[in-house]
């Protein structure tokens, strides 16, 4: 298989567009959690009741299409092996939680992968709907319309007073997670993130790393969202995020400009060193490969380079995780065989920006 059409495979559709803001904002995303009001919740039931959930989601949705989300079609855990299951986290379109959840779980999935719906995970679903760029707004709006669409035939665990009841307190009242998937290379640089983080928490949000809680901020990538679902509306937890959202894109475009000014040489000299690395490398592990690219999207969106893709960092940093290595590869690798792959993947990707 050619890298090409590897890459037309394995990148969801939506990955592949810009949305706004996509200099530094590579995704949105939004969560639902819903549970079914007479079916204990996953993390205490048994899987004769886990079971009817599955049953309900396969009889009702399966291979049926709403709006523009098309096919949907339910994949059950205990089906997939754990190489496509490693590849469906890597895309974020599962949770680590969901693989180990095995009996009763699975994923409904939309044609282009825009929609993700979790079954039995912490909760009986966990609705979840990806947009390129900063489009928080219409995520609410999109998440909004197909959520009424399943309870047109899920009857939702809810309460007057504490509104949708989940597993986890932190997710009761709305069960709304909105996040943002930032690109911020200027502002660690600079050593500014550091500062930032603790007054964003203040305000209710939580940055984490690229795939989530306990993760790394690899590649300068962090991941921005609320904390706080009980007692507050979904437009007010939309529109707090995206006012600090706003914040840090106008505080890396400031950072970026001011290394360009202060420090242009030495920020050349780094990006030209991270691309020679890409270009030419044999064996690269995952770190240094995650903060050259890094080094190289900043490179192309400031201008040093002008004939690749923006595309290249949000492709690569799927491509060259240890699920697609080996599914490109087409067998299991070890860390190091992971390493020559990954080197070569990413050498064949600027080939091909070549031509």
């Amino acid at each position: 298989m050619s890298l090409q059409s590897f890459i037309d495979k394995a990148i969801s559709p939506w990955m592949q567009e810009e949305g706004p803001d996509h200099d530094i904002v590579l995704s949105t995303r939004l969560r639902l959690a819903r549970n079914f009001t007479d079916v204990p919740f996953p993390l205490m039931a048994e899987d004769e009741k886990l079971k009817i959930v599955t049953n309900w989601i396969k009889e009702h949705f399966n291979h049926q299409s709403f709006e523009q989300y098309k096919n949907l079609e339910y994949f059950a855990m205990e089906d997939l092996q754990p190489l496509e299951k490693q590849v469906l986290v890597e895309k974020h379109l599962i949770s680590p939680f969901l693989v180990e959840r095995q009996k009763e779980s699975g994923v409904l999935l939309s044609k282009n992968e825009q929609v993700s719906l979790m079954v039995n995970e912490e909760d009986h679903i966990r609705l979840q709907l990806y947009f390129p760029g900063l489009q928080l707004d219409r995520a609410l709006e999109e998440a909004f319309k197909f959520d009424d669409w399943l309870e047109e035939k899920i009857d939702y665990a809810f309460d007057e007073d504490h509104g949708y009841l989940t597993s986890c307190p932190t997710n009761v009242g709305t069960g709304l997670r909105a996040s943002v998937m930032m690109h911020l290379p200027a502002l660690t640089l600079t050593g500014k993130v550091r500062k930032m983080i603790p007054a964003i928490n203040q305000l209710g949000l939580v940055v984490r790393g690229i795939y989530g809680e306990g993760s790394e901020a690899a590649g300068n990538i962090y991941q921005i969202s609320n904390q706080v679902t009980l007692g507050r509306t979904e437009q007010d937890i939309i529109d707090d995020l995206h006012s600090v959202v706003e914040q840090l894109i106008d505080q890396e475009r400031y950072a970026r400009e001011f290394l360009v000014e202060k420090s242009g040489l030495r920020l050349e000299d780094r990006i030209f060193r991270s691309y020679g690395i890409l270009k030419y490398s044999r064996i690269i592990e995952s770190k240094e490969a995650a903060k050259c690219l890094s080094d190289l999207r900043l490179a192309i969106d400031i201008g040093y380079i002008k004939n690749l893709s923006t595309a290249i960092l949000s492709e690569l940093m799927v491509l060259t995780q240890p699920g697609f290595l080996q599914q490109y590869a087409q067998e299991t690798l070890t860390p190091e065989q992971r390493d020559i792959k990954r080197a070569m993947i990413i050498r064949e990707r600027l080939r091909l920006e070549d031509k």
